[in-house]
C-alpha cells in the first residue's frame, strides 16, 4: 500500500475538495485523482460519494479514512523513534473549551509554531466531557477540560493540573439586585442564560442548585461568551463569565458581579493526554507550560496523575 495514497485520500475527505486537496499535498488536481483512484482499486471500493456537494466520503470511506489517519500517525511516529533527535513532524490534534479557544491560545499557538515549525496543529473546541472521551478513543492526542472539583477523571489517562480558574455570577444592572453578597436560594427566583449542557461552569452551578434542592430555570441556551453577555445586560437573565471575558465585555457597564455565599465558583483546569508518541511529548509539555503562563497559573507540584 502505497503511504502517498492514504494521503491523499486524507486530504480530500479532510478538505471536502479535490482541488483544495490537491493545492494541500502539492499535486495536480488529475495526479490526485489517480492516487484516489489507486487506493480504490486496491482496496476494491468506492470510498468517495462523488455526486454529493461538497465531497463526501460513503460510509466504507469514512471507516478507510480513520484507519489511514491511524496509519499515517503510526508512520510518523516511527520515523520519530528511528531518529528520535529529529524535529517533532506530522500533526497534534488539540482539544480545549471555548473559554480557552477564545481567551487563550494565541500565545501557546506562537510558542508551538515558534518551536516546532513542522509540526501540524489541529485545534478542537468542544465541552470538556467531549473531550475527554476524544482523547480516550484516540481522536485527540491531548485535551484541556475545565471540570468540577469531585468528579472522577478517566483512570486510562494521564491528568496534569494545571491550576484553578474562579468564575463569576453577572446580573443586568436592571435588576436592582444589592451589592451585599447573596445566596444561591436569593438567585433560584431568576432565570439563567448559560452554555450547553458539558459547559464546566453550567455544571458545577446545576450540581449545586440540585443539591441544594433550588429550581434551576436556564431560559435561554447561547453558545459564545459575548453573545451571554449581552443577553444578561439586556435583562435576559444572570449568567456566569471568567473575569477575563467579562473585563473585555463591550457589556461590562451594564452588568454587575454577584457574591454567593453559598456557591463554590471554581473550576480545575486539566491537561489530559494518553501515551503520547516520542514525537509529542515535548510538543504537549510546551503547551503546558505555555497555557499555564498565559492564564497565570502555577503547577500544581505533586499533581500529576498517571
Amino acid at each position: 500500500m502505497n503511504t502517498r495514497d492514504l494521503q491523499a485520500f486524507v486530504a480530500v475527505v479532510e478538505s471536502e475538495s479535490m482541488a483544495k486537496a490537491a493545492e494541500k499535498v502539492f499535486l495536480t488536481q488529475p495526479g490526485l485523482t489517480r492516487r484516489v483512484q489507486n487506493l480504490e482499486a486496491m482496496l476494491d471500493t468506492v470510498l468517495l460519494d462523488r455526486q454529493s456537494k461538497p465531497l463526501k466520503p460513503t460510509a466504507t470511506g469514512n471507516e478507510v479514512y480513520r484507519l489511514a489517519r491511524t496509519v499515517l500517525r503510526a508512520v510518523d511516529d516511527l520515523l520519530a523513534v528511528a531518529s528520535p533527535d529529529s524535529e517533532s513532524t506530522g500533526e497534534m490534534r488539540i482539544g480545549v473549551p471555548p473559554f480557552l479557544s477564545e481567551q487563550a491560545l494565541e500565545r501557546p499557538i506562537d510558542s508551538l509554531r515558534n518551536a516546532f515549525p513542522k509540526l501540524t496543529l489541529r485545534v478542537t473546541a468542544g465541552w470538556s466531557p467531549g473531550l475527554m472521551q476524544n482523547v480516550e478513543r484516540g481522536t485527540l492526542d491531548a485535551a484541556v477540560v475545565l471540570m468540577p472539583d469531585g468528579i472522577s477523571l478517566p483512570d486510562a489517562l494521564t491528568a496534569t493540573l494545571l491550576g484553578r480558574k474562579p468564575f463569576v455570577v453577572v446580573a443586568p444592572r436592571s435588576f436592582g439586585l444589592a451589592d451585599a453578597p447573596t445566596t444561591l436560594a436569593q438567585l433560584s427566583r431568576y432565570p439563567w442564560v448559560l452554555n450547553q449542557d458539558g459547559c464546566g461552569m453550567r455544571s458545577v452551578l446545576s450540581r449545586a442548585m440540585s443539591t441544594a434542592g433550588l429550581p434551576f430555570d436556564v431560559a435561554v441556551e447561547a453558545f459564545g461568551s459575548e453573545l451571554q453577555l449581552s443577553l444578561v445586560a439586556r435583562g435576559m437573565g444572570i449568567g456566569l463569565a471568567v473575569s477575563e471575558m467579562l473585563e473585555t465585555s463591550a457589556h461590562r457597564d451594564a452588568l454587575q458581579r454577584i457574591e454567593v455565599t453559598d456557591f463554590h465558583n471554581v473550576l480545575s483546569i486539566w491537561l489530559m493526554h494518553g501515551l503520547l508518541p516520542g514525537r509529542l511529548v515535548r510538543p504537549v509539555a510546551l503547551m503546558r507550560d505555555a497555557l499555564a503562563r498565559r492564564l497565570g497559573l502555577a503547577r500544581q507540584s505533586g499533581r500529576e496523575r498517571p
